[in-house]
């Protein structure tokens, strides 16, 4: 059996393959209410129907400034409870895990109103200038973090992921470039770590359950966070219960990024190997092959893909063929699919 599509366990969920959807913004809440639409549901479960073992849904907003756009997902309330219960519903049909990633998108928000972030600084020329948050505001927004996992558990999801990556509010914490507090939350690499431990913190008092932290491993930038800098905060995530870092990079600043196949796997293993937590990979991984290598050479423990799910919710199909194995497939596809 090839490592792909061997089974893997966190806590007590039992993924039957290796293979994860990276969260994408669908920007597709037509009433900018951040409740789920028929588009969820569609390309949701089709991505179930295809064999993902799972299905990490797109950054949800945990307080309605805190979204990416005026068309994105929302948790902030006990009104989105029943749209993400019927997602999730129509996800397990096919035997996929499903996953939640928690958001707040600070300075990178652009929606009408003021947006918040560790410091008033704005993100480029093309953004606003964000308010600096108050304490009162940072214990808000650490108090809506733990209120979206409680309606997490309740919509029924298997994963909780904290979006601590790609600029995003926590990740403006976390980066001196983005974080110039004088503080408790700014300064040394534990202050500004203080942010996402405190959100952790208070996620794990009400979940039980999977959890992951996206990261942005490297910010591209001199002055920035590096790979090695976030072997420290790993360690520091391994001591606070969380099971799984997927990899990511960049987007804290805007910065030139040499994207080619793979370019952020060496990020997950350094992580994996130095800090000794499991690790996701994600970035340019588009055939089965590469995706076998990472996990057979331990940099990795599960492959996480995002526009190439895009171009093929059936990915897993053509996966298992590239490898010379035979899954499972649903009754109604069977004749398309000859192994």
């Amino acid at each position: 059996m090839a490592l792909l599509f061997e089974p893997y366990t966190i806590r007590d969920v039992t993924f039957k393959n290796r293979i994860v959807m990276a969260p994408m913004c669908m920007y597709s809440c037509d009433q900018e209410d951040g409740k789920v639409m028929d588009w969820h549901k569609i390309h949701y479960s089709s991505r179930a129907v295809g064999q993902i073992g799972l299905l990490i849904i797109e950054a949800t907003a945990v307080l309605p400034e805190g979204r990416i756009s005026p068309q994105d997902l929302g948790i902030w309330n006990d009104e989105h409870v029943e749209g993400l219960t019927e997602l999730v519903r129509m996800m397990k049909q096919h035997g996929s895990a499903t996953g939640i990633q928690l958001a707040h998108a600070g300075r990178k928000a652009t929606v009408d109103g003021t947006i918040y972030a560790p410091s008033a600084i704005a993100f480029s020329d093309q953004y606003k200038t964000p308010a600096e948050m108050t304490k009162e505001e940072i214990e808000k927004t650490i108090t809506a973090f733990k209120d979206a996992a409680i309606r997490s558990k309740n919509a029924g999801f298997d994963v909780i992921e904290i979006h601590a990556a790609h600029g995003y509010l926590i990740n403006e914490f976390l980066s001196p470039l983005s974080n110039l507090r004088t503080d408790e939350y700014g300064g040394s690499s534990e202050k500004r770590y203080r942010f996402l431990r405190e959100i952790i913190d208070q996620i794990r008092s009400v979940w039980n359950g999977p959890l992951f932290v996206r990261i942005s491993a490297h910010d591209y930038t001199e002055g920035g966070m590096t790979p090695q800098d976030y072997v420290e905060m790993a360690r520091w995530m391994k001591t606070q219960e969380v099971d799984l870092i997927d990899v990511s990079s960049g987007a804290v600043v805007p910065a030139k990024i040499d994207a080619f196949p793979g370019y952020q796997v060496p990020y997950a293993e350094l992580l994996r190997k130095e800090a000794a937590i499991p690790t996701g990979a994600v970035g340019l991984i588009t055939s089965a092959v590469q995706a076998e290598e990472i996990l057979k050479n331990g940099r990795a423990d599960m492959i996480l893909l995002a526009r190439e799910l895009l171009r093929d919710p059936y990915w897993p199909y053509r996966a298992a063929k590239e490898l010379g194995i035979e899954i499972e497939v649903p009754k109604q596809y069977d004749r398309g699919w000859v192994f």
